[in-house]
């Protein structure tokens, strides 16, 4: 008993620890969003995702620079047989530069591939911290809309509570019978069920909140209108053909394979680089610092010609385009998904709007006749259980109104993402804007040298071109579908 007292003691004390060190809670919808852009773990290991694919750049333009390696060895020979006896020893030294000056196209072509990598790595990052906005707007929508279902039921509680009163005075004076108390009994029954999932429910959505956001809600503020949500499909659709993520980082991940391409056939090209060499040998371990007495500079121009590579380079090519095919057919895959994401987000917004309408005159009508039936049950004129059912009915609908509340909202967020118009700033102008391109400037030049620029202009000379794949916007199958769905879509 003592050692279960000490545990509890404990975890009291370290739960008011966390309370102390804990940050106030986000109570709009917009300080839940900064927190949720500053702390969510998916978003900040893409972020680094995207700065580990930046040095990919760096990896690239270091084919434009120098290369120095040093060189030492040291050997002892030693004969046996007819020869036996004779035994030696060797040592050298040697540093090497070598510095590439044309590579027939592969340099510049690995450098644009490179970064057409990192763009598609930053729409992916959009992607991203999209549906991790997507998210927060979810949970901050489903955490009201259970707050509010949790005081109907509450309320519901008390007025069936104070009818079962009711049905107990009346039938202690022999106005209804038992069987109106046992009605009421029963819905009592069933409300208190009720009020007990609804809390279970409110419990989990504060658990899902707290995960996204990376705190516990408050006492949330009601839900702000979302900025740039489109008043028709069509142009729903042409914003999200063009800004969808998906849609951009295939069209760059497009880009980078027909670079990949180009700098496949490159190696059928011949490269030039200038080396030289310093450095020399001595056959005696005991005179190794002799060695500068046999040194020796030598400089040169080397220039290679692939000849015959076994199949190799023939390979590498089809392989390369092969992957900008897969590549080209990604691009038509992505535009077909905004295009089904936009058709149903939209059709939800509005299925939603509808639901929202009907609803607020659902409950509406709903309180009137509920207020007329109580009324019209204390004159005689309606039964206990006309009283009971219609309650049912008015807090069914007041149900039903705040669960169209949350589903429009929702849906209007999840039709922006489709768009690609749910970033951060977009939400939140105020927000402090995370840039990938920071760190891309930052490194991209990391070990450069003046002639960078000379060598890789060089380079890109008489290289293979880059040779553009067919625009997939330009496939009679896109037009077709597109055109389908834009007839087929839902309208106000």
């Amino acid at each position: 008993m003592l050692k279960r007292s000490r545990a509890l003691a404990s975890v009291a004390l370290i739960a008011v620890a966390a309370g102390f060190a804990a940050p106030a809670w986000a109570e709009t919808l917009q300080e839940a969003i900064a927190l949720a852009y500053q702390t969510n773990p998916s978003l900040l290991a893409q972020r680094a995702n995207q700065r580990a694919l930046d040095e990919s750049i760096v990896q690239a333009r270091a084919g434009l620079r120098p290369r120095l390696d040093v060189t030492v060895s040291g050997n002892h020979a030693q004969s046996y047989g007819d020869l036996a006896g004779f035994e030696g020893d060797s040592a050298s030294a040697s540093i090497g530069l070598s510095q590439t000056l044309w590579s027939g196209g592969r340099i510049g072509h690995g450098i644009t591939a490179a970064e057409a990598g990192i763009l598609a790595g930053r729409e992916n990052l959009r992607d991203i911290e999209q549906a991790v906005l997507a998210a927060v707007i979810q949970a901050y929508a489903d955490v009201i809309r259970d707050t509010e279902i949790l005081r109907i039921r509450q309320a519901n509680l008390g007025v069936l509570r104070r009818q079962l009163e009711e049905a107990s005075a009346r039938f202690e004076v022999g106005e209804i019978t038992r069987t109106d108390v046992a009605q009421s009994e029963a819905r009592l029954a069933q409300s208190e069920a009720d009020l007990a999932n609804a809390q279970a429910q409110l419990s989990v959505s504060r658990a899902a909140y707290a995960a996204v956001v990376g705190q516990s809600p408050g006492d949330l503020a009601p839900m702000p209108d979302l900025p740039g949500v489109p008043a028709d499909f069509d142009s729903a659709l042409e914003v999200a053909l063009r800004d969808n993520p998906g849609v951009r980082a295939a069209a760059y991940n497009l880009r980078a394979a027909e670079a990949n391409v180009a700098a496949a056939k490159a190696e059928y090209m011949p490269s030039a680089r200038l080396t030289t060499t310093y450095g020399g040998s001595n056959t005696d371990f005991d005179q190794i610092g002799d060695i500068a007495d046999t040194t020796r500079l030598t400089a040169g121009a080397t220039v290679s010609v692939p000849l015959f590579t076994g199949g190799l380079n023939g390979s590498r090519v089809a392989q390369a385009f092969e992957r900008a095919n897969a590549a080209q057919i990604n691009v038509e895959g992505e535009r077909r998904n905004a295009l089904r994401s936009v058709s149903s987000a939209y059709a939800q917004a509005l299925s939603a709007r509808s639901s929202l309408e009907a609803g607020s005159e659902a409950v509406r009508a709903a309180t009137v006749a509920a207020e007329g039936v109580r009324q019209e049950a204390q004159v005689g004129l309606r039964t206990t259980l006309d009283v009971l059912n219609q309650e049912l009915e008015l807090r069914n609908a007041e149900v039903t109104l705040a669960s169209a509340r949350r589903n429009q909202y929702v849906a209007q967020a999840n039709l922006l993402a489709a768009m690609g118009r749910l970033e951060g700033p977009d939400l939140d102008p105020t927000l402090a804007v995370y840039d990938p391109a920071a760190n891309y400037q930052r490194v991209r030049n990391r070990g450069a040298l003046p002639w960078d620029g000379l060598i890789e202009a060089v380079d890109r000379l008489v290289a293979p071109p880059i040779v553009p794949a067919v625009d997939a916007a330009d496939a009679p199958i896109d037009r077709q579908l597109k055109s389908e769905i834009v007839q087929t879509a839902p309208r106000d």
